[in-house]
């Protein structure tokens, strides 16, 4: 297989710092994103500690496959699933090490947003999309944008259990109150599902400082314009989300998928 790729990080209007941070490691078929919070800058101490340990374990774990990992797999999911879900425990490991050391650090953390493509003889093609916070994936198919991973925040869980209708949802007074990020808790819950790729398909990473700026709509208007040439439509959607007010850091990473 073929990954196409492009990516493309911004400080944005508001903000004086970029608390982002984010993974192309085209060897692996490896995308992540990271979107890192906390005072002191520990925002992007936090998110430069993820991509650098998820690249560590999949560089380590490349090499041998049968490499001693430091979290037990679980036993329903495949080889990949847990290696993916693996490498974002131990980024959270790492985080919280760090920031026991460092009074400073004390609390920083960050989303993770991850996509590894792989293809097995005989499974064909799989793209394993893992996630812990409101970083997201969306899949620009023929045309159409979907998002496909759901916010670990507290506003899409009363969305969930019908607490609010999607038009409060764009108002709800606590948006930005995530429900799971790495660095906050010891056992972090890593959501992973697994999607069959088709040809031309484009896997849409980002962190909220995208999200939060331009509707669904808006962005799949840049991709049906931009989608042929992947720089051009990251440069674009970050533009976009400038023009908006740009109130946060902006990351996007696109990754499409060409069999052969």
């Amino acid at each position: 297989m073929q990954i196409l790729h492009a990516s493309k990080s911004d400080v944005g209007m508001k903000r004086d710092n970029n608390e982002d941070n984010f993974l192309v490691f085209a060897e692996q078929n490896l995308f992540a994103a990271f979107d890192g919070m906390g005072g002191h800058a520990a925002g992007e101490v936090a998110s430069a500690i993820a991509a650098s340990e998820v690249k560590e374990f999949f560089d380590f774990t490349g090499k041998d496959e049968e490499a001693t990992w430091p979290f037990k797999g679980e036993r329903e999911k495949t080889y990949d699933e847990n290696r993916a879900v693996t490498a974002i425990k131990l980024a959270n490991a790492r985080i919280i090490e760090q920031s026991e050391q460092d009074g400073k650090k004390k609390n920083m953390g960050t989303t993770a947003v991850m996509v590894h493509f792989v293809e097995r003889t005989g499974a064909g093609p799989r793209a394993l999309v893992a996630h812990v916070g409101d970083s997201r994936v969306y899949l620009f198919r023929k045309g159409q944008l979907q998002r496909i991973t759901i916010d670990h925040s507290l506003v899409e869980e009363y969305l969930r259990m019908g607490k609010i209708t999607e038009e409060e949802a764009k108002n709800f007074p606590q948006k930005n109150i995530i429900l799971r990020a790495l660095g906050q808790q010891k056992q972090v819950e890593v959501e992973i599902n697994v999607y069959q790729p088709q040809p031309g398909d484009i896997f849409l990473l980002c962190s909220d400082g995208l999200s939060g700026m331009i509707t669904d709509e808006a962005m799949q208007g840049i991709m049906q314009k931009q989608g042929k040439d992947l720089d051009a439509a990251a440069k674009k959607l970050i533009d976009t989300a400038n023009a908006n007010g740009g109130a946060d850091n902006v990351t996007v990473i696109l990754a499409q998928y060409q069999p052969g």
